[in-house]
């Protein structure tokens, strides 16, 4: 491998909201698995998602875009809002690849994910083309992708919280300021977003 070449970790996500567990998750690679930078990959619609279910794409962009900023080495991507939806994690890294040949490309999961790797598009190419960072998820289980090369499983901050349950907890009329970065918190409320009409 070219020793010039930017080591780019890719965190894929509806990000709907981003909350401050992405960014502990990002931050601990960031600094723990030779990373020069994060990308937060805002994807459209999750294949695996049911599409109706997910907050409007430039609300999710923005929380994003604000949940990051003051962190030099984080940096958003939207390529796959240009991309046929609902888009596939394969297709992306061979776009990102071919279009920054000056950086390698890691991808980062939760080990639920890796749990599930078998229902990904073309998820055997993604194993001989890319290396994976594997964060930990409740409950740990192993998975028949443990032990392949390319994947590493990292001793990250376990984070049990989820996007769905602050989602849940604002439908509820409860308070999840603690859960999400101020900027992200204040664009919530000044959009109404995830409240029960």
């Amino acid at each position: 491998m070219d020793k010039m070449q930017t080591k780019t970790g890719l965190l894929f996500g509806s990000f709907d909201p981003i909350h401050i567990g992405h960014l502990v998750i990002a931050e601990f690679l960031l600094h723990h698995a030779g990373l020069d930078e994060v990308w937060f990959v805002v994807s459209p619609h999750n294949p695996l998602k049911v599409a109706e279910q997910i907050i409007e794409i430039k609300h999710r962009v923005q929380m994003t875009r604000l949940a990051i900023s003051g962190y030099t080495a984080f940096k958003l991507c939207e390529v796959e809002l240009d991309l046929p939806q609902p888009s596939y994690t394969i297709d992306t890294l061979e776009l990102l690849r071919k279009t920054y040949r000056k950086r390698t490309f890691n991808l980062i999961i939760g080990s639920d994910n890796l749990a599930e790797f078998h229902r990904w598009r073309d998820f055997e190419k993604i194993l001989e083309q890319f290396k994976l960072l594997v964060y930990p998820r409740l409950p740990i289980r192993q998975t028949p992708f443990d032990q392949y090369k390319s994947v590493t499983l990292v001793q990250a901050p376990i984070i049990e919280i989820s996007s769905t349950y602050i989602r849940n907890m604002f439908s509820e009329n409860k308070c999840a300021r603690a859960m999400i970065p101020g900027l992200v918190y204040d664009y919530i409320i000044e959009h109404k977003l995830y409240v029960r009409s």
